[in-house]
């Protein structure tokens, strides 16, 4: 069950980064389940990464290797989290490294692995090492489909984006694929994204690109407020396509950014989209705060209301559970007479009760759809905020009761 067609886009083939699929078994037998991303010599890598203090073994190897050497290698198994797992799990994530490294003959350091599964068990090393040479002979500059539906957990579908444009004479791809369905909360979620561009772009914008079009898309999606061990963005730059550097002040960085913010945001969307058990695609706009924290508390407060969230895959418009859960969002000195909440383009709070001409039948007929914009006007300041998020269903629990089985 999701929300939209989520058909994959015609992949453009990005210069210099070419992705590979295996099947180790680790879940579930003859599953694809291992993805390697071999990156052209001189290619850059950027990243932002799950705030979760227990943040699993990978992502510790995987900063520590983008600090100390050139990225070759991105090596990416599911089934299996290597978290909570020690310092074993540490010793497993750099001999999946050295292992892959051996076998390609580049440094460990210049490996970045990745994980997503079950967390707490043993990282079965073996049967990835095992498959590697299976993915290392599948590469090939076409296989982002392939990759996309590799790194699949709980998934329903593929999610991936593409996009191609000129840059001062030169044509630039860009490409990416993301996954993750639960466990979603930003800071970030039980998610991984992988964007690619054949742009050369210098390392401290490749830098700030990642951390800002993150925090804007992958940053700001919610299903569950649970936010995952082993997340990680990266925006990977392999400058195969020629031209200048693109420096802070290149002329082309606007028209690059934005095109790479369409695709990070295409990439966010489709994980709420396909939420565990989503019916809905729901938009929480808040406008007129007094900062950015203010209406992100707020935003999250509906977002992660379970009354509100339920009362979306009833499409029941019952307004009151959306303006509780506005009331408690910690707002101090909120003038309940300037606020708006507003669903649709149906006003259902103003003047501190319930808007003069709402009707419940025009609020049934905003619920009745599968993309919804819950928007709150809080009346007090300049800031807008946005947060997607999605329903709940029988669907999300029954996935996350049998998860292990």
């Amino acid at each position: 069950m999701a929300v939209g067609p989520g058909t994959l886009p015609t992949f453009f083939p990005v210069a210099g980064v070419r992705l590979g699929i295996g099947s180790a078994g680790i879940k579930k037998p003859g599953k694809k389940d291992l993805v390697v991303i071999e990156l052209a010599p001189g290619s850059r890598v950027a990243g932002i990464f799950t705030r979760n203090q227990f943040c699993a073994a990978p992502v510790h190897v995987t900063r520590s290797h983008l600090a100390s050497d050139a990225p070759r290698y991105l090596l990416i198994n599911t089934g299996n989290a290597n978290a909570g797992t020690g310092e074993q799990g540490m010793k497993d994530a750099q001999a999946c490294c050295q292992a892959l490294a051996d076998h390609a003959g580049v440094s460990a350091g210049s490996i970045l692995p990745f994980s997503t599964g079950v967390i707490g068990e043993p990282l079965p090393v073996g049967k990835i090492v095992s498959a590697l040479p299976q993915a290392l002979a599948d590469v090939s500059e076409s296989h982002w489909a392939e990759a996309a539906s590799g790194i699949m957990t709980t998934d329903t579908r593929p999610k991936g984006a593409s996009r191609q444009i000129d840059l001062d004479g030169q044509t630039v791809s860009i490409s990416g694929i993301s996954k993750g369905a639960g466990m979603i909360r930003p800071n970030m979620a039980t998610m991984l994204g992988f964007i690619a561009t054949d742009a050369n772009i210098a390392p401290d914008v490749l830098s700030s690109l990642a951390s800002e079009l993150g925090e804007a898309s992958f940053n700001r999606i919610t299903i569950d407020g649970d936010t995952s061990t082993n997340d990680a963005c990266m925006l990977i730059a392999s400058g195969q396509a020629g031209g200048p550097e693109i420096t802070a002040d290149s002329p082309s960085l606007p028209r690059l950014r934005e095109t790479l913010r369409e695709v990070f945001l295409e990439l966010a969307h489709a994980i709420v989209r396909d939420g565990e058990g989503a019916t809905k695609f729901v938009t929480l706009e808040v406008s007129r705060a007094t900062s950015v924290q203010e209406a992100l508390d707020v935003a999250y407060t509906v977002a992660h209301s379970p009354l509100v969230k339920t009362a979306l895959f009833a499409s029941d418009p019952n307004w009151g559970r959306i303006l509780a859960a506005v009331g408690r969002a910690g707002v101090d000195g909120l003038d309940l007479n300037a606020l708006e909440i507003w669903l649709g383009d149906v006003c259902l709070v103003r003047n501190g009760g319930r808007a003069a001409d709402y009707s419940e039948s025009r609020g049934q007929a905003v619920m009745d759809g599968e993309e919804i914009t819950i928007h709150i006007d809080l009346g007090r300041g300049n800031v807008s905020e946005r947060v997607w998020t999605c329903d709940f269903s029988h669907d999300y629990v029954t996935i996350n009761a049998e998860y292990r089985t």
